[in-house]
């Protein structure tokens, strides 16, 4: 019997930090014709029905690139238990698509093809809570108020800066937010 291949997942929030599943290969890489956009709301993890938070999606976006981490889960039962998992854990995302991950090392081949991610449309049926774009003060006076199961907003931002970092990684919408969001922080304290 031939061996099932494995299943690609990438992850380009907090999947980069906190996979939260079995996986036995990591490859950072990147994604293209897609950008991270703050622009999905989080009503069960980072905020509320009431008060929701920010978390980010993918938006198609031609030329451009969007770094993150790709795991590679072989055995079959990690699989069904991953995918039972990512069900749950990202609910709020109304589409599943399927990318090529590309590296540095292979700019123009992809290194790996057929990965699945997550993505959250702007279709408001399918994604009661998709949020959109708004002025970068909103969206870190939001982000700063939100507070959901999974902790305040702001550390979900805080953390995503920070492991980009790690990866050597400079994305100028999570740069951007991040220091917006300090930098409220700060206003908010010194009031």
């Amino acid at each position: 019997m031939a061996a099932m291949s494995p299943m690609w997942v990438f992850g380009y929030g907090s999947l980069i930090w906190n996979p939260g599943f079995a996986h036995d290969a990591r490859v950072v890489g990147f994604v293209r014709d897609y950008r991270r956009v703050f622009y999905q709301g989080s009503t069960d993890h980072r905020g509320t029905p009431q008060f929701p938070g920010r978390t980010v999606t993918l938006e198609h976006q031609p030329g451009a690139t969007c770094w993150g981490v790709a795991y590679r889960i072989s055995s079959e039962e990690d699989k069904q238990i991953a995918l039972e998992y990512l069900e749950v854990r990202e609910k709020q995302y109304d589409e599943k698509i399927c990318v090529d991950l590309y590296t540095d090392s292979s700019p123009k081949i992809p290194a790996v093809e057929n990965v699945m991610v997550y993505l959250a449309t702007t279709n408001k049926e399918s994604n009661p809570n998709y949020l959109g774009p708004a002025p970068l003060e909103e969206m870190a006076r939001q982000i700063y108020l939100a507070e959901g199961p999974s902790g305040p907003n702001r550390e979900y931002v805080f953390k995503l800066e920070d492991a980009l970092n790690k990866l050597g990684v400079v994305d100028p919408h999570v740069q951007d937010l991040a220091n917006a969001v300090r930098e409220y922080s700060d206003t908010e304290l010194s009031k």
